[in-house]
């Protein structure tokens, strides 16, 4: 006799059958960050979700982020963190450390958590092949205590000027995962540090991704930050500048949402913002009527 369970399991599978079917071959970019970066479990889930991705058809990208390992590994070698106004300053020694802890340990470990479970991953960054030609952000303006305005400038902290996809375009074409560290490259061929959510935003729209998708440690966009219940499942753009500008978004979700905005805005015909911490939260995304995140459309 068949179990209820082995039903609900069927069930299941039913319900996401047309989005298997409607996402076939569609390019979806997906930004590692929050618990997905530094919880084990976590970080394995999503490892597995990318793969699960890829076998039913899709072509998934990855971008992830690093601030708390730079930060960890920065103490570890002596040498303190600076931020002014939240912002990170990126001197010489620690663009190098950052160039480490990124390309040679996060993004290693990604690759590493992607073919235990079955997938070809291979690690670039936004120096292969100039992959993200950048150059040096503007300094950054900052309101002092006393209400003035300081310049700032945050050193190796780059902007996107241009994106060369073709490397990814090859991987992906190739069937490989590409796993991309966030890091870009001058004219001069100097490494400077990039925001992830912005070079996932990027290279999502450069490459005509279906979805972008960023994981963080909140379960979506909230009308209230306090009480999870207020949720928004779907939003369109215009709505969403409406909550930035009302104050009802604020902090680090700002460049989080901009993001999604400009992926939209530039191609992308979805974005979602998600709880990382939540075992299996893309497939819950991607495969059912509801979600369980924050869809951002046009």
């Amino acid at each position: 006799m068949v179990k209820e369970e082995q039903l609900d399991i069927s069930k299941v599978l039913i319900e996401a059958l047309p989005y298997i079917k409607k996402f076939h071959d569609k390019k979806i970019m997906i930004k590692y960050g929050g618990h997905a970066m530094i919880d084990e479990q976590a970080m394995s889930s999503t490892a597995k979700d990318t793969v699960l991705l890829k076998y039913v058809g899709m072509q998934p990208l990855v971008v992830h982020g690093g601030g708390p390992e730079i930060s960890r590994s920065m103490d570890k070698m002596g040498k303190k963190a600076k931020f002014i106004g939240g912002l990170r300053v990126t001197d010489s020694e620690t663009m190098e450390i950052v160039k480490m802890v990124l390309v040679g340990k996060i993004n290693t470990e990604i690759v590493s958590k992607i073919g235990l479970h079955g997938g070809k991953a291979i690690g670039i960054s936004g120096k292969d092949n100039f992959l993200l030609e950048s150059s040096k952000k503007d300094p950054a303006k900052i309101k002092h205590e006393n209400g003035e305005i300081l310049e700032v400038d945050l050193g190796y902290v780059g902007k996107i000027d241009r994106v060369n996809s073709r490397i990814v375009e090859d991987l992906t074409s190739n069937n490989y995962i590409p796993v991309i560290s966030p890091i870009g490259i001058n004219h001069e061929g100097n490494t400077l540090n990039l925001n992830a959510d912005t070079v996932a935003g990027s290279i999502a729209s450069e490459v005509d991704a279906e979805k972008l998708i960023v994981l963080t440690d909140v379960p979506g966009i909230m009308t209230d930050p306090e009480d999870p219940d207020s949720i928004i499942r779907r939003i369109k753009v215009d709505e969403l500048r409406e909550l930035v500008d009302t104050g009802i978004i604020t902090g680090g979700m700002i460049p989080k949402v901009e993001t999604c905005i400009n992926a939209v805005e530039n191609g992308v015909k979805t974005a979602h913002i998600l709880d990382g911490r939540i075992d299996h939260s893309i497939l819950l995304e991607i495969f059912t009527k509801d979600g369980i995140g924050t869809m951002i459309r046009k």
